[in-house]
C-alpha cells in the first residue's frame, strides 16, 4: 500500500471518528428536569458516553498527526529510532508512530 492509499485510509477513517464523536455529543444536562431519576438517568449517560469519547478523541489526535506527518515529509519514519516503519504495520495502523521494535 503507498501512502496516497494510506493517505485515503487515514482520511476516512478520520471521517468515521468524527462522526462517532459527534454522534456521542454530551447533552448540557438539564438540572431542572422534574423527576430525580431523569436527572440521574442523564447524568449516568454523559459518565458511560464519556470513556469511549476520551478513546475516540485520542484516535482522532493520532489520525491527525499522522496526516500532519504525510504533510511535512516525516510519514513512515519511527520516532524512537529514526528508521523506516515496516510496510505491514503501516497497513494495520497507518498512523503508528513507531517502527514494531519500540511499539508502546
Amino acid at each position: 500500500m503507498n501512502n496516497a492509499e494510506l493517505k485515503i485510509k487515514l482520511e476516512e477513517e478520520l471521517d468515521v471518528v468524527s462522526q462517532e464523536l459527534a454522534d456521542l455529543g454530551v447533552e448540557d444536562i438539564d438540572h431542572t428536569a422534574t423527576e430525580p431519576d431523569e436527572l440521574a438517568d442523564r447524568m449516568e449517560a454523559a459518565e458511560e458516553s464519556a470513556g469511549e469519547t476520551a478513546v475516540l478523541s485520542a484516535r482522532r489526535k493520532e489520525i491527525t498527526a499522522a496526516l500532519a506527518r504525510m504533510a511535512d515529509g516525516t510519514y513512515g519514519i519511527c520516532e524512537e529510532c529514526g528508521e523506516k516503519i515496516e510496510e505491514d504495520r503501516l497497513e494495520a495502523n497507518p498512523a503508528a508512530r513507531t517502527c514494531r521494535a519500540h511499539m508502546e
